[in-house]
């Protein structure tokens, strides 16, 4: 009999790559979305574009107009289905928006997390739960890391993040953003179910998400949002920190491939950092990798204010998801990711 993936924020970047992958492995794929990027971003967030693309390429699919808000849908739809996988990809994903939607951010990040679980105790006990959590939930505890200034970008000065930042740094003592707030809600819940309940949850602790299926705006999704500003001439804006910040990229394809590894070996109440470490260090001197790609000049202006929390530096230490999920490998290089995020755009822009 066909196997069951639920996968939430199936019409964003990473739900949808994970709902392709999987019904690539020959699962019948139930996407759950409601097209609420658009009420967080504006229309420029819309993600219908993608479901449609879904519903039309993967025979296997089927989409639930659903809001993981509403609990009692929530309940109904995991006691129907009995997922063998649950992968919960849906949130508020912007911490300078979360200060002016604070019910909004919580209830769809915390108690859509929350939701979720507790469909899947009852309904799905034994399923791997895997959880889209963020970088976030550290808060700006990375900034008090000693870094050393180079002269394009800031680095670790401390040899024992030379490898990024690991699992067990510290999440408290911090600001977080009402957004990485109600993350570490939902990620610690994650948490506690698999310790308390048994369930085979993972929380990945993602850093900068990315590939070609993103709706990148300002607020989320910057690398996608630079490479559209590029290819309509608009200025992007680079936020403090001497324009040298740092932030490591991971394709979406890499991110779903290490959730079937962890479907295939689940574990209980994981708590991973997935991104892509040293090897794919985006800064602002990166530009010029998007400005190959389209052959267009980036216009771009600084501004001294950095936003509020974030990260000066940011890289993961990939050591424990590589010893635990050795099968597990990037795929996408840089020059790649840009590669297929502006085609993507392109072909986007030539369809309107």
């Amino acid at each position: 009999m066909t196997k069951n993936c639920l996968v939430t924020g199936s019409s964003g970047l990473i739900g949808s790559e994970v709902a392709a992958f999987f019904h690539a492995r020959d699962f019948a794929v139930h996407g759950v979305d409601n097209n609420q990027r658009e009420a967080f971003f504006g229309p420029q967030g819309n993600t219908r574009w993608n479901q449609a693309r879904l519903q039309e390429t993967l025979p296997g699919f089927t989409h639930h107009e659903l809001d993981i808000r509403d609990r009692a849908a929530v309940l109904k739809l995991v006691e129907t289905l009995k997922p063998a996988v649950i992968i919960h990809t849906a949130a508020q994903p912007s911490h300078d928006l979360a200060a002016s939607v604070p019910f909004d951010d919580f209830d769809v990040n915390a108690v859509g997390t929350l939701n979720l679980l507790e469909a899947a105790r009852r309904h799905c006990p034994e399923s791997p739960f895997i959880h889209m959590s963020t970088n976030k939930v550290y808060g700006d505890r990375p900034n008090t890391i000693a870094l050393k200034e180079l002269e394009r970008r800031w680095d670790y000065a401390d040899p024992q993040f030379a490898q990024g930042i690991p699992e067990t740094f510290s999440i408290d003592q911090s600001k977080h953003s009402l957004f990485g707030a109600s993350k570490v809600a939902g990620d610690v819940m994650v948490q506690e179910y698999g310790r308390y309940f048994g369930l085979p949850t993972c929380c990945l602790r993602g850093g900068c998400l990315t590939g070609p299926n993103h709706s990148g705006v300002e607020l989320h999704g910057f690398l996608s949002y630079l490479v559209k500003c590029n290819l309509e001439g608009r200025q992007y804006k680079i936020y403090g920190y001497k324009g040298k910040q740092v932030r490591d990229n991971i394709h979406s394809v890499d991110v779903a491939g290490f959730m079937f590894e962890f479907y295939q070996a689940p574990g209980r109440a994981r708590s991973i950092t997935s991104a892509a470490a040293r090897e794919l260090l985006l800064h602002p001197g990166s530009l010029r990798d998007g400005q190959a790609c389209t052959g267009k000049k980036q216009i771009h202006t600084y501004l001294d204010q950095a936003r509020s929390g974030d990260h000066i530096c940011y890289y993961s230490d990939l050591r424990k998801m590589r010893s635990h999920y050795p099968r597990w490998q990037l795929t996408r290089s840089l020059p790649q990711i840009f590669e297929e995020i502006v085609a993507s755009w392109r072909q986007r822009m030539t369809a309107k």
